[in-house]
Parts: structure tokens; sequence; C-alpha cells
């Protein structure tokens, strides 16, 4: 009925026939093993798949031992049978060699971007594991963009005396490794040693101490130095020591805590150089409460609090809760200089005010008040904090008395009037590199005449800056909560004679959390199984640990 489908039917009939009667090894087209034959070791497969083990490596802060680890080599034959992992050796050596060379090409690349001022943190770290010290080196900056970008620049060994001689000799070599000129640096900011701040000012480097360490010394002079709160804190410790010691008091104050239908928690233990862990304790005691008075009543407890002591638990609390918000705030990546003033202002009203909460420690609250003012004193005179303020859309000049309103007004308009001279200056260089130099006027001619009318209009930069200025002040403040490098992400056409500083001045941090953030994951490096580790692998490990992010959003 269908003579041409039967012909094409009839014909492929013959050609599976024809294929049933081939022999088998003409159709392979693979042995099984080529198909498992392992990757070349330079291909781009082999190469790839390394290059993503050493990040997982580096940035989990595990040796490179684990690449023969068995359990860590079937999983990853698991995933592709061909990958074959190369040795610890290779991957300690070339592998995180050539890894850290493509991560600080990247920083370098991103500083080079961006002509903006640099805000530098540093500080010295000693480990417990290995007679070694580093000092460390740590960039932050904002870019064209309006986005804050930070970058770890050094971890480097510091073998010499902790002088400021020494410190100097350190900072210049490093600053000389990145090529960032004096005059790119911001700020430094660092801790409240004296080595430190005599360093910045032999290297002729801005600086500023880190508020965190400042405020720790604050709350140390004006509260826990105190005999009522330092008897406090020792019956404290003993408390939680007693069931730190012993693993049956804990299992049974636990049986406690589950009969008062109670969440099962564990004590927070203090640390003397760190004051808010001191307030976790008092915080995690006041919560057992009742627990601990039910343990004591069937079990033996080394101390224990009167009724007072109790009390005078919850008003230290109190006091203590500004300042625990505040260090909290300041630690975090976004904090800077621009936090400083209005917080310290806060903190002061606080501890100024009259409270119920006061029965009992109003001698204390004032001695805090007094040691705050003290060591946070002439923080309004410091440009590096009021100039920051003033350009942040969160404060602007709310914070300040009307003097020091129109100083630091002057100040910042000084300031720009000094930048739109040095871009008049540079701009002729700039632009017209490839063309003859202007011929100069012969004095007492018209042209020189004309050219003094040109000079003339200079200081209309000033009128410029200063109208913008008038401007932004003017304008309603934007909440607390809200990003100021958004806004001027936002309006920076708005106000462009005032965003260069702005990107300098928000550039700064408040703390030196940066540096203690680094030398927490270098505990976490040079450990005690790795505790031979060299300084320079230590340093290599901890760049790219803390850099690779940079190069993987690029990706």
């Amino acid at each position: 009925m269908h003579p041409e489908e039967h012909v094409e039917f009839k014909k492929r009939s013959a050609e599976k026939e024809k294929e049933k009667q081939t022999p088998k090894r003409m159709l392979k087209q693979t042995t099984l093993d080529s198909a498992a034959r392992p990757y070349s070791r330079d291909s781009e497969k082999a190469r790839g798949g390394t290059r993503r083990v050493l990040e997982f490596i580096v940035m989990s802060d595990l040796p490179f031992n684990i690449v023969e680890n068995p359990a860590f080599q079937r999983l990853l034959t698991y995933f592709d049978p061909r990958y074959r992992l190369p040795g610890h050796t290779y991957c300690g050596e070339t592998g995180l060699s050539e890894l850290h060379r493509d991560v600080r090409s990247r920083v370098e690349s991103l500083l080079m971007e961006s002509s903006s001022s640099i805000s530098l943190t540093t500080d010295i770290w000693s480990s417990d594991v290995s007679p070694m010290s580093l000092l460390s080196l740590t960039a932050q900056w904002i870019d064209p963009n309006f986005k804050l970008r930070a970058a770890v620049l050094h971890a480097q060994e510091f073998r010499e005396s902790h002088s400021a001689a020494a410190l100097v000799t350190k900072y210049e070599n490093m600053l000389q490794t990145w090529q960032i000129p004096r005059e790119r640096v911001h700020v430094v900011l660092r801790d409240n040693a004296a080595n430190m701040a005599k360093a910045m000012r032999e290297g002729g480097l801005p600086t500023l101490p880190c508020m965190a360490h400042t405020l720790q010394l604050a709350i140390h002079d004006g509260l826990l130095a105190q005999r009522m709160i330092t008897d406090i804190l020792a019956t404290g410790r003993r408390i939680i020591g007693h069931f730190k010691r012993s693993p049956q008091a804990y299992c049974a104050f636990h049986d406690v805590q589950q009969q008062l239908g109670q969440n099962v928690k564990k004590f927070q233990q203090d640390v003397t150089t760190r004051w808010n862990s001191s307030f976790y304790m008092l915080q995690s005691l006041l919560e057992q409460k009742r627990a601990l008075a039910a343990y004591g009543a069937e079990h033996e407890v080394p101390a224990s609090f009167s009724a007072n002591q109790w009390g005078l638990i919850e008003h230290i609390i109190t006091i203590l809760e500004p300042f625990e918000e505040l260090t909290r705030a300041i630690s975090s990546s976004t904090a800077s200089a621009a936090d400083v003033i209005p917080s310290v202002l806060a903190l002061k009203r606080f501890l100024s005010r009259d409270a119920p909460s006061d029965r009992g420690v109003m001698t204390a609250k004032a001695e805090l008040l007094r040691a705050v003012t003290r060591r946070f004193d002439g923080i309004e005179d410091e440009p590096l904090y009021s100039l920051a303020t003033l350009l942040d859309p969160r404060y602007k000049d709310r914070c300040y008395s009307a003097e020091l309103k129109a100083h630091t007004r002057e100040q910042l308009l000084e300031l720009l009037d000094a930048q739109s001279v040095a871009d008049e200056v540079q701009r002729p260089e700039a632009s017209n590199a490839d063309e003859p130099a202007e011929k100069k006027a012969r004095l007492g001619s018209l042209s020189s005449m004309l050219g003094e009318i040109m000079q003339e209009e200079r200081p209309q930069k000033a009128t410029t800056a200063m109208s913008q200025l008038n401007l932004y002040l003017s304008e309603p403040v934007i909440l607390q909560d809200a990003d100021p490098l958004a806004y001027w992400r936002a309006n920076q056409d708005r106000f462009s004679a005032l965003t260069t500083a702005a990107r300098a001045y928000l550039s700064a941090p408040c703390t030196s959390v940066d540096s203690e953030r680094l030398f927490s994951t270098a505990s976490n490096i040079l450990d005690a199984q790795r505790s031979r580790l060299s300084a320079r692998k230590v340093e290599m490990l901890l760049f790219v640990r803390k850099n690779l992010p940079l190069m993987l959003e690029k990706a």
C-alpha cells in the first residue's frame, strides 16, 4: 500500500543486520582504561581542581596534609574518579605560592584602581605555641563607587625589639612594598601602647587610638577597679570555677535547671583583658540566680552572693549595657571614626542622668563618667574625628555646640579649598601632557592682565564648596541605621566638592579590630599541631585567607 515507505523500511532493516554482523572491536570508541585514566597534571581540569582544593584548605584553616587523608581522597574520587590529589609538599609550596601571587595581584589592582586615601590598622601579636611575634598592617579605603574595601597587607614576623624606632623601620618597609606614599595614608589605628604612639609620631603618620581599647581602660578605671565590684567579680569566678572543674557538679546543676523549667545553659567565664566578658559573666550568673540558690541548698558551693550583692549585680549590668551595645557597634566592619564623638556624647548623657537603678552604685556611676570624660578628652578638637562626623549624613553637625560647628565648618572649607587648588595644579599636567607648554605672557601685557583676571576667579571654587556644604548641612540627617556610603553614592553629583573628603574621612575605622581578628585567625593556623610553621608560611596563609574573597568576587 505504501511502496516508498516499504523501500525505506527494507533499507534500514539491512543496515541493522549489517551492524549485528560487524565485529564488536570495530564498534568500540573508548576503552575502560582510557575512560579511567587520570587527568594530566597540567590539564585545565586538574589545575582547576587543585586550585579549588587549595582554596578550601586555606579558607578552612586546615593543614596541607589533609590531601593525604584517605577519607578526603575517597570524597574527591567519588565526585571525579579521574582527578588525583597532589601531595602536601606541592600544595604547601608551589600551590600556595601561586595562589598567593594571584591574590596579591588582585589586591594590587584594587589599590591602583582607587586613588583615594587609605586608612590602616596595626597591632602586635605573640603566639602561645611558638616563639613568634607578628606585626600586622590592614588597609581600608572607599573606591570610586563608594564601596568600602578592606584588605590585609602584612602579618610580618617581628623579631626585633618592640621599640618605636624598630616599628618605624617596619612600617616604612611595608608601605614601600605596596608603593603607598605617606601622603595617601589618611590615618593609622593602633592600640594605646606608648611604643605604638611614639612610632607614629616619629614616622610622621597620622594616627588615632583604638576606641575599644580606650573604652576598656575607661571602664576599668571607673568601675572594675572599685573594691565592691572586684569582690563581686572574684566571687563569680569562684562559683563558675567550681562548676568548670567538676563535671559531676555541672550535671547536678543541669538537673536543677531542668527541674525549675529553665533552659540548660553553661556559665560564661570572664577574661580580665576584656571588660565585656565580665559583663557577660555577671549576666549569666543573674540568669541562673534561682538555679544557684536551689543547687546551694543541697550541695556545697565555694562562695555565694548576698542579697545586697545580687542587687548590685543588677544595677551594674544596667550601667554597663550601653557600653556593651557600643562595643558591639564599633566592632562591626562598617563602624567609622565618625561614630566616636556622637557615641561618647551619648555615653556622657546616659551617665549624667539619675535613674531608679542607681541605688547603691551612684558613686560608681559618677566615677565611670569621670573616667570616660578623662579618657576621651579632646576628641572634638581632633579633625580626624570632627570632620568625619561632619561628613557622615547620619550626624552632620548636630552633635556640636555653636562654636564647634563654626570651627569644624571652617576646617572643612579650608581642606576643600586646598584640594581644589591641588586639583587645579595637577589638571593641566594631566590633560595637556602631549601639548606644548603655554608661553609665559610678558609682564604688563594685555595677556598678563587677562591671566590675573582668570586667577581672581579661583575663590569661586571655595564659593562652590561653601554653597554645597551649606546645602548639605541644611538637609535633615538620615536614619541612624542607614548606610552613609549609599547616601554619598546617590548624592556625589550634587555634592561633588565634598565627595573626595567624604571618601577619605569615612574610610577610617574607629578601632583596630581588623588586626585583632587577623590574629584570631593566626591562632587557628599556628596551633599546637602546626607550631613549626615558618613565619613566611604563616603570613602567606593569613594573606590568602583574608584576601581570597576579593579575588573570588571577581570570578
